[in-house]
């Protein structure tokens, strides 16, 4: 029996617009199936967490506009577990609504928040490093989060500094988002950083507390509505109150302020997928290292290409090395790899100039 006061909240709510044209406003990269596994992102997310807690206590906060594929993929969830933005507001609201919601519930609860779209290959060591944290917490409350072994000075992702100690369980010194390259390499060669996972285990209650420290016009604006929480007047309660709510991530709206964060160094096989470069990474490459997601693809005198083209489109290429070709319906992108950061920008230009429509 797994403990039943520890719950799941998957963050299901993003656009993932590096991952463009797959990756849409309608249809976002969480509920495709970038791999090629047969299952979606968010699928493959929901079954790891089923190794932590039981299925009733693993919810999806997400925007509105999604709960439909939320309830398609994931059919067993019911709609209380289901919990609907009204609009996308990062990552700091959906943490403190998803925590009042449940603390309302279980004044005991432990929560682990996760995202929707990461690629985790070793999930039992995945679980070894959640249950970990879930236990600490009744040794040493605070804030915790795993933090993943850089393997290369990579700039795409936020790191953790940690203070050196003997215990799996690190006390947190300093958090950087994104470095330049010259100050990723230096963090790598120090041994004591951390790549920034963006998942986190905590106390619903502990959580809350920091909200009404760091954050407390947040706690303050959602607390009005606290009483309406899990009845048939929330959603109407909670429209009025988001569009108030600040714009901003949990870890600068709180990790990065608080004086009792733990990090759990981890290696079970991560990537966030944030870009096509890091799809292609965690894809199986043929000999001439091109990465093919598609049924009838030929290349010749062609390397180091990702392609992710429908399954019933023939597709031919010649020449082509280190590049990005990505089909879909109403959207083709060809780019070099290297410039797969630049993804987000097109997206903005095409919105610029042609609207919602392509995005």
């Amino acid at each position: 029996m797994k403990n039943s006061n520890v719950y799941c909240v998957i963050m299901a709510g993003g656009i993932g617009t590096r991952f463009w044209p797959l990756s849409t406003s309608k249809f976002p990269k969480q509920f495709h199936d970038v791999l090629g596994t047969g299952k979606t992102l968010i699928q493959q997310t929901y079954e790891r967490i089923l190794h932590i807690t039981d299925a009733e206590r693993i919810y999806v906060i997400t925007d509105k506009m999604y709960n439909d594929l939320v309830k398609k993929q994931l059919p067993d969830l019911q709609d209380y577990q289901i919990i609907s933005e009204p609009m996308g507001m990062n990552t700091a609201p959906c943490a403190l609504y998803s925590a009042m919601k449940i603390q309302k519930t279980d004044a005991n609860a432990k929560i682990l928040l996760c995202p929707s779209d990461h690629l985790i290959i070793n999930e039992n060591k995945f679980a070894e490093k959640v249950q970990l944290a879930l236990d600490s917490l009744d040794q040493k409350d605070g804030l915790y989060t795993l933090g993943i072994q850089p393997t290369r000075p990579d700039t795409g992702y936020g790191y953790i500094q940690y203070i050196e100690s003997d215990n799996p369980v690190k006390k947190v010194k300093t958090f950087t988002e994104k470095p330049n390259r010259e100050l990723a390499e230096k963090f790598l060669l120090s041994g004591d950083f951390l790549w920034n996972s963006g998942i986190f285990v905590w106390k619903a209650q502990t959580i809350i507390e920091a909200f009404k420290k760091f954050l407390p016009d947040m706690h303050q604006a959602m607390f009005q509505i606290y009483d309406d929480l899990n009845t048939d007047i929330e959603k109407r309660k909670v429209n009025k109150v988001y569009p108030v709510l600040q714009k901003i991530s949990i870890d600068h709206g709180i990790m990065e302020r608080h004086k009792t964060v733990y990090v759990i160094p981890a290696s079970f096989g991560w990537s966030d997928l944030g870009t096509w470069t890091s799809l292609y990474e965690n894809s199986n490459r043929n000999r001439q290292r091109n990465a093919i997601l598609g049924k009838t693809v030929k290349l010749y005198k062609s390397k180091g290409n990702l392609v992710h083209v429908a399954k019933d489109k023939a597709v031919v290429i010649e020449g082509l090395n280190n590049y990005i070709v990505i089909d879909t319906k109403n959207a083709l992108l060809i780019c070099p790899m290297e410039s797969d950061q630049e993804v987000k920008n097109f997206v903005n230009d095409l919105k610029l100039s042609k609207g919602e429509k392509f995005v």
